[in-house]
């Protein structure tokens, strides 16, 4: 694998833990406009899943395995 490759890589793995983080934090901000309070709990076993989606997808990126496909071409 070339080092531009392994860059994208890094920088798309970033962008998908961005991008699940503000999901959470969203959803949070709607939940706590509603009035219904979101515990420590639920907080860390967020994170805790978007950190192994994270692993997955380095362990991925490292070995060459196939990660999940949404769009096939």
């Amino acid at each position: 694998m070339s080092l531009s490759g392994l860059l994208l890589g890094v920088i798309n793995i970033f962008i998908v833990v961005a991008i699940l983080l503000l999901v959470g934090a969203i959803i949070e901000w709607f939940l706590t406009w509603m009035n219904i309070a979101v515990s420590a709990m639920v907080r860390k076993l967020y994170i805790a899943i978007v950190a192994l989606i994270a692993l997955y997808m380095l362990v991925a990126l490292a070995f060459g395995i196939p990660s999940l496909r949404i769009i096939h071409g």
